[in-house]
């Protein structure tokens, strides 16, 4: 058994050294992430110039359609690029993949509109996603292998839990980037084109990522490799006949990628997303809240990566799990008191009901076929929480009161939205955008540190967890197929599921029930397969 306190593959890095790959893999992973993440933030813009069909709704679902379409193709990233990192070696595997990255972000910000070039410039967007899919399919797993074979044991949770908050940092550079620009420009500059230059800057970004990366040398594992002659003939065939390995992919897929995954983006983006729609929130104050949560938030990444060092990977991860499960829908409760306290006051006292026949709300169409339809699709647009029943006559009532709605416009959308706000006005609704009180400001923002430290807790230890689970001659796929499969598919269609889980239920809340059972079978897998104790090379006492 290699001594904990010494490198497994020869002398310890010296400080400079452990730096310098430290520093340029983290600092790529940030700038990887930032690319993929600025679609996210900017989903709204995206929206409207992308994919316009007249219906909020729709045009959001279809933006977060795009936005999974780029994490489905993670996988096949994964495969691909990790043969390359386990045949090649690690460094220029993700030479690559951050260049794929940096020019596909900067792509998306020279199509032009779609009422420009019609459904081209969709289709286009599409084929940049699926690039960035493919591209951030093999930096995690390059980046992350590279930090953890040049680490020793004994700090192999601290040094990769940077790795972990890098991608955070990538989500709070978007949010910089973004505020800045907006905060330079005039809102008509912005709107009419000002919003490409975050993906156009990503070109800066990708320059200097490559810089940083040229001067790093190849990991000692791979090294280590060639030397002996173990480099794998094909490693995703091997990834799933090495023995014992379906089990390590099957628990790394289950009771690891997914969990975390679904937490980190509740964390974030469907807390921003519920600031931004379902609260009406001003946009900015959502964003810098929401930014300065995350940043901070970071540093439970590198503390739980630490701790992991010394109680073992499990446990962090299990509580992690754990209180997510207790504490995820009071945390939002509180978010959405403090952030508009006047919707939650106006709820509680004039709550909407309908009831009627055909009161069924398809999100996907641009407009309904019923009126009980209609009617819902205007208040999911509207934002209002409502209830909603079967009975043999439509009928809308707020606060108990019966709406006249025998003269709603229902061929006419707009004139129906105007009605729909007037109503509610008068009973006590508030449709203008909420700039938050400093106190309510500051309860969001801890309830989003709360959230950070649950994401922390389960996201920080991963990397070296994952490297420690495989043989290193397939660790570059072994752990990027099941982790990018989690990510992609558990992680990356939640922004879609949970937008759907509310438009078709009026709950603002209800999406929220996704990120539970997946967090609930992540917690079942890791109660079950991931070992306890202290941190241990792959072959000292493997399952």
């Amino acid at each position: 058994m290699a001594d904990a306190h010494q490198h497994p593959h020869g002398p310890e890095p010296s400080v400079s050294d452990i730096k310098l790959v430290i520093a340029a893999s983290s600092m790529g992973t940030v700038f990887e992430w930032y690319d993929f993440f600025i679609y996210g933030t900017l989903a709204a813009i995206i929206g409207k110039t992308f994919f316009p069909s007249g219906n909020a709704t729709l045009e959001t679902l279809l933006v977060w359609a795009g936005f999974a379409v780029g994490f489905g193709f993670r996988p096949l990233g994964a495969i691909l690029f990790g043969f390359l990192g386990d045949r090649l070696g690690r460094k220029y595997t993700f030479l690559v993949t951050v260049t794929l990255m940096g020019i596909a972000t900067a792509g998306v910000g020279f199509i032009p509109s779609a009422e420009t070039i019609g459904f081209a410039a969709p289709a286009i967007v599409l084929l940049l996603r699926v690039l960035q899919g493919l591209a951030l399919g093999g930096e995690y797993g390059g980046a992350a292998i590279y930090v953890s074979e040049h680490s020793p044991a004994n700090r192999r949770g601290y040094f990769t839990g940077y790795i972990q908050a890098s991608v955070v940092g990538g989500f709070v550079l978007s949010l910089i980037v973004v505020l800045s620009c907006k905060g330079l420009m005039s809102a008509e500059l912005w709107d009419s084109w000002g919003w490409r230059v975050p993906f156009i800057l990503s070109i800066a970004l990708l320059a200097i990522s490559l810089w940083m990366r040229l001067k790093l040398s190849e990991s000692p594992v791979f090294r280590a490799m060639q030397a002996e002659g173990e480099i794998a003939g094909n490693p995703f065939v091997e990834s799933f006949t090495y023995p014992g390995n379906r089990k390590r992919i099957f628990i790394a897929l289950f009771g690891i990628a997914a969990g975390l995954t679904v937490i980190w983006y509740t964390a974030m983006f469907s807390a921003l997303s519920f600031l931004k729609g379902a609260m009406r929130m001003n946009d900015t104050w959502a964003e810098v809240i929401v930014g300065v949560s995350a940043a901070l938030g970071m540093t439970f990444f590198v503390i739980f990566g630490s701790l992991s060092d010394r109680i073992g990977r499990k446990k962090p991860i299990v509580w992690g799990y754990f209180l997510t499960l207790v504490l995820m829908f009071p945390a939002f409760w509180t978010i959405g008191t403090h952030a508009n306290p006047g919707l939650v006051e106006a709820g509680r006292k004039a709550p909407v009901s309908v009831a009627g026949p055909d009161c069924d709300y398809s999100p996907f169409a641009s407009e309904q076929p019923t009126n009980c339809g209609k009617l819902l699709g205007d208040l999911t647009a509207a934002g209002i929480t409502y209830q909603v029943s079967a009975a043999p006559e439509l009928v809308v009532k707020v606060g108990g009161r019966a709406l006249p709605i025998d003269s709603y416009a229902w061929d006419d959308k707009k004139a129906r939205t105007a009605q729909i706000q007037s109503w509610l006005t008068e009973a006590g609704y508030s449709f203008d955008r909420i700039t938050p009180a400093i106190s309510d400001a500051l309860m969001i923002g801890f309830m989003l540190i709360v959230l950070m430290a649950l994401s922390g807790a389960t996201y920080g230890p991963v990397a070296a967890l994952l490297c420690e689970m495989f043989p290193p001659k397939i660790r570059y796929s072994s752990m990027s197929i099941p982790y990018h499969i989690g990510t992609g598919y558990f992680g990356g269609f939640l922004p879609l599921i949970s937008s759907y889980m509310v438009a078709k239920s009026g709950n603002p809340y209800e999406g929220l029930w996704y990120t539970w059972a997946v967090v609930a079978m992540a917690l079942a897998v890791a109660l079950w397969g991931l070992r306890g104790g202290p941190p241990r090379e792959y072959g000292d006492d493997a399952p």
